[in-house]
């Protein structure tokens, strides 16, 4: 555990200071372009980017993607990222709460998820591993997500990742039927995500077995395109990339979401990977996401204070609005009914 301790601070310093976005493969959203409406009918201050999700209103259809925990600096990220999205009326996604696991570290592990006290509104996402997700840890998940007020659970499953990491988790058999076993013992909403490699639809026909429907309540595409988790592991564990052709592997975020919402219609699901601006935002929830969720891009700001935060998202927000207006659509229903172009 205090590896695990450490390799958390060595995720932040990575991502603040290293070269960690796929390089050889895009989002895909590049190939798209919202359609255009030069004699709108909207008015700007009108645009409603209001939506429900799981069960909790949004005031914009954003959610605070899933970064740390479990180090001290992690503590004032949380909070400073907790502030911004109470402010904001946004979600917040918590990163991998196993640290709280340990008898040594899980005091001081739980005070780096703690943000309730300055986020009792926001609707907060807690996160463990699907190598962690066993009847027997169900007590303890339980108790996690109780700990830091948590409304959903995220369930991450990253098998690329993890084989990166020394002393990873590889072992993936019988994940699968523990998912299904495990899922309805917790008494939370479940919301299965990637961590930036994509669940496309081979993973969903894997999901939808055996019972023919998903045992869980959202997934998070977290497509490729962004933060590359291969290539952020291989720096910190080794300072270089060993397997360059593994740092950009992946199914980019355009396709992963276009896959999973045709193979299920009607399920919640959070486009993320490589959403960098208000205009990726548009595209996404006009391709079939309920949500999208920013991570990486707020790291720099969450070290700062809140109101960089705030800034930052504001900004993001403010463009997502834009598109709407730009587009002739009053709300996130009617950009959903527009489709896209795509780019010749």
């Amino acid at each position: 555990m205090a590896l695990l301790e450490h390799r958390k601070r060595r995720h932040i310093e990575v991502c603040l200071n290293g070269d960690v976005d796929h390089q050889g493969v895009t989002t895909g959203l590049e190939r798209y372009r919202l359609p255009y409406n030069a004699l709108t009918q909207t008015r700007l201050d009108d645009i409603d980017l209001t939506t429900e999700f799981l069960g909790a209103r949004l005031r914009a259809p954003v959610l605070v993607g899933a970064m740390t925990g479990g180090a001290e600096l992690s503590a004032a990220i949380n909070r400073n990222l907790a502030t911004a999205a109470q402010r904001l009326g946004v979600g917040m996604m918590l990163g991998s709460q196993r640290v709280m696991f340990s008898n040594a570290l899980g005091e001081r592990a739980a005070a780096s998820f703690a943000v309730r006290d300055v986020a009792p509104d926001v609707l907060l996402v807690g996160n463990i591993g699907l190598a962690q997700l066993t009847r027997e840890a169900v007590p303890e998940i339980v108790s996690a997500l109780a700990r830091v007020g948590a409304d959903v659970l995220a369930v991450h499953t990253n098998p690329l990742q993890e084989a990166m990491q020394r002393n990873g988790d590889t072992d993936c058999a019988g994940s699968l039927e523990r998912l299904h076993e495990v899922v309805p013992l917790l008494g939370y909403p479940v919301l299965l995500k990637e961590v930036g490699h994509g669940i496309g639809a081979s993973a969903v026909s894997e999901l939808l077995r055996p019972t023919g429907e998903p045992p869980v309540a959202a997934i998070d595409v977290a497509g490729a395109g962004g933060t590359s988790w291969s290539r952020v592991e291989q720096l910190v564990r080794y300072g270089e990339l060993r397997h360059p052709d593994l740092a950009d592997w992946g199914i980019p975020t355009a396709q992963a979401l276009v896959e999973v919402r045709a193979a299920l219609p009607r399920i919640p699901l959070v486009a993320s990977g490589g959403i960098r601006t208000g205009s990726d935002a548009a595209k996404a929830l006009a391709m079939g996401a309920d949500v999208v969720a920013v991570a990486r891009p707020l790291l720099p700001a969450a070290i700062d204070s809140a109101a960089a935060v705030v800034e930052w998202l504001q900004r993001f927000i403010d463009e997502l609005r834009i598109c709407l207006h730009g587009c002739g659509a009053t709300n996130l229903a009617a950009l959903r009914g527009l489709g896209l172009v795509p780019v010749e």
